[in-house]
């Protein structure tokens, strides 16, 4: 190969030598892998702490502790209580707010406990999806402004042999190539973010549900406690 044409097409110059269209899509795919990158380490770890957190607290929920005594453990220690801690502490809490209002009929209480569970419920599964749709994005739409990019370099490329009579490998591989490395910016932005977010939905998914069924099984118990109550 000719020397000048294998220094012409060396990563570095093929970038610092594109049109500036090219090189916009270039820095906007790097930004957004960048990105990226930073929100899949920040969930990962986000998503390590909650699922800890609730083994940890459905391993002292069911190990048939006291529930008052639980409540004041967890109402302490809020922060470090996670997801389904903070569900138990809102029902829980609820729960004893409305026993001690007169004339409260044991149905109503249980509907008030779950109306306040599934609101703190919603806002902890909120706060565990934030950044996912910034995946999704990167996901879908960096193919599309790396294929633009390319686009955009093959074009200049071919249209810079307009002015030249007789087209050859050195004059057209520069501008191909450096069209060629936004696709790969591209891809190389979009399928980390594809494969996080497919993971961290996935997991999300299965902690929501270990939460939906706690909600469940914890009203269960609390509708024993005031049948059980009102019956004496």
């Amino acid at each position: 190969m000719n020397p000048d044409l294998s220094q012409n097409l060396s990563l570095l110059h093929l970038v610092l030598n594109a049109s500036v269209p090219v090189q916009l899509v270039m820095v906007l795919l790097l930004g957004a892998s960048l990105m990226s990158w930073w929100f899949i380490f920040i969930k990962m770890f986000a998503l390590k702490r909650a699922l800890r957190a609730t083994d940890r607290f459905e391993r002292e929920f069911w190990g048939g502790g006291d529930i008052n005594v639980m409540y004041q453990q967890v109402a302490a220690e809020r922060g470090e209580a996670g997801e389904m801690g903070r569900i138990f502490e809102a029902g829980f809490s609820e729960f004893m707010k409305l026993r001690r209002q007169a004339g409260m009929s044991a149905s109503f209480i249980i509907d008030g406990t779950r109306r306040a569970m599934r609101a703190t419920y919603q806002r902890e599964l909120d706060g565990l999806e934030s950044h996912l749709s910034f995946l999704a994005t990167v996901g879908s739409v960096s193919p599309y402004v790396g294929l633009f990019g390319t686009v955009w370099g093959i074009m200049i490329a071919f249209m810079g042999l307009s002015s030249v009579a007789q087209a050859t490998l050195a004059q057209v591989a520069p501008g191909i190539a450096e069209a060629l490395i936004a696709t790969a910016m591209g891809l190389f932005a979009a399928i980390p973010a594809v494969v996080g977010y497919n993971r961290y939905t996935h997991d999300i998914d299965r902690l929501a549900n270990r939460m939906e069924s706690f909600m469940e099984e914890f009203s269960n118990i609390l509708q024993r406690q005031t049948t059980t109550t009102k019956a004496a």
